[in-house]
């Protein structure tokens, strides 16, 4: 419709009507402003969206761990990849909150869609060791720009029940998780260019479905301001909150990294290795958020993660500790299982104390869970050396990062108190 110079025209070209978005500025056209309908999908249409999209990148996330066994790499080159990784969704993570907040999360879900679908198209035919690490850069940064864009979807759809809603979403994630090492192993005979061919393939169904679903505007939705950003950046919550998942990101996604390739190096056949992975610490996963999802509706999410994080500690510990097949994949399930809630709900909790510029605050946090990853990822390479024979030595650094996981929701639980 085209309006004269209402009231819209003097908001500064801003319909005051949800879904509507000028075309052409007031400043271009003094008396008249363009607007064109965009009628938001269905509530049902965007849910679907945005489940499929988490499993998609779950999907993603779950490459890397399956695909190490494959490259005939040392440790510390397969250290470097997954730092390069780590890198791509930090830089993604810093961008995508200040984009998302100024120009609504279809635009991040999209880009990293985009990105990731050309990139695992690519990658079957990336030339060595430095091809690799460029793909999975490339791969970190759509992974990044999806994964704080569906979050910060999510988070909107139900803000009373906020916590629950991102552990049910999230809960797809787990799904994914566990679908690309089982279908390695199970159905493509853990043929690595299969593997990336369908996941370029649902990352690009992926892409068209986002592309015919109209999201609603973001509740407090206003122009990304630096100053905002300066605001939140002060809050002691949001430091605590970001070293709380720089800790908690370095386990969850350091196991999908490096549990089949441990598991190999004590002797478990790859194909079995990777069953582990799947129906052991990705169904952990899956099962921990159904059954948190209710839990959280009656337990406060800091009295939660405080006894997923001890209950890390413990399941870290064990499952580094056997070499039989049977034991290994309860102590891997159970270390899902206790490691479900944490991420989501710890983003429910940004979300309930940053009710404004959540996506910034949520990318900031996310960020620090990819630093965390990023600083374990070398440090991991730096002590299994060339071989494998140290890796268990290495990963030891999951039990201690989910005890200091310990100590920094109690100081959590105080901030908050007093804020």
């Amino acid at each position: 419709m085209v309006s004269g110079s209402g009231d819209c025209a003097q908001t500064g070209g801003r319909a005051g009507l949800i879904g509507t978005r000028p075309v052409h500025t007031a400043r271009l056209y003094p008396r008249f402003t363009i607007y064109v309908s965009m009628k938001p999908s269905p509530p049902g249409r965007i849910v679907f969206a945005a489940i499929f999209v988490i499993f998609v990148y779950g999907m993603i996330a779950a490459m890397l761990g399956v695909l190490l066994p494959v490259f005939h790499l040392t440790v510390r080159q397969k250290s470097t990849i997954a730092l390069a990784q780590a890198v791509g969704l930090i830089i993604a993570s810093l961008c995508a909150g200040p984009l998302i907040d100024r120009h609504g999360t279809k635009t991040g879900l999209l880009a990293g869609l985009a990105l990731i679908s050309a990139t695992l198209y690519t990658l079957p035919s990336a030339a060595g060791y430095a091809g690799i690490t460029v793909c999975f850069l490339a791969l970190g940064f759509g992974g990044g720009l999806i994964v704080t864009a569906a979050n910060a979807l999510a988070a909107e759809i139900n803000q009373q029940r906020r916590g629950s809603t991102l552990n049910l979403l999230n809960l797809f994630f787990g799904l994914g998780l566990m679908a690309a090492p089982f279908a390695a192993a199970n159905f493509l005979d853990g043929n690595a260019v299969k593997l990336c061919y369908l996941e370029a393939v649902l990352a690009t169904i992926a892409f068209l479905v986002h592309t015919v679903t109209s999201v609603p505007p973001r509740s407090q939705h206003r122009a990304f301001q630096v100053a905002e950003a300066g605001q939140i950046l002060r809050r002691p919550e949001l430091w605590l909150f970001s070293l709380f998942l720089f800790l908690y990101v370095a386990c969850e996604v350091g196991i999908s990294n490096w549990l089949a390739t441990f598991l190999i190096s004590r002797g478990i056949p790859k194909t079995v290795a990777l069953n582990i992975l799947s129906l052991g610490f990705a169904l952990g996963l899956l099962t921990g958020r159904v059954t948190v999802a209710a839990i959280l509706l009656k337990v406060r999410g800091i009295t939660v993660t405080l006894v997923c994080s001890v209950l890390m500690a413990i399941t870290t510990f064990l499952m580094l500790q056997t070499s039989d097949p049977k034991l290994a994949a309860i102590a891997v399930f159970c270390a899902g299982f206790a490691m479900a809630p944490v991420f989501p709900t710890t983003l429910a909790m940004i979300g309930d104390t940053f009710p404004v510029r959540t996506a910034t605050a949520m990318g900031i946090a996310i960020t620090s869970g990819w630093a965390g990853l990023a600083v374990s990822s070398p440090i991991i390479g730096a002590i299994a050396g060339a071989g494998s024979e140290n890796l268990g030595t290495a990963l030891l650094l999951f039990p201690i990062a989910s005890a200091l996981m310990i100590l920094v929701n109690l100081a959590v639980r105080a901030t908050l108190k007093t804020g």
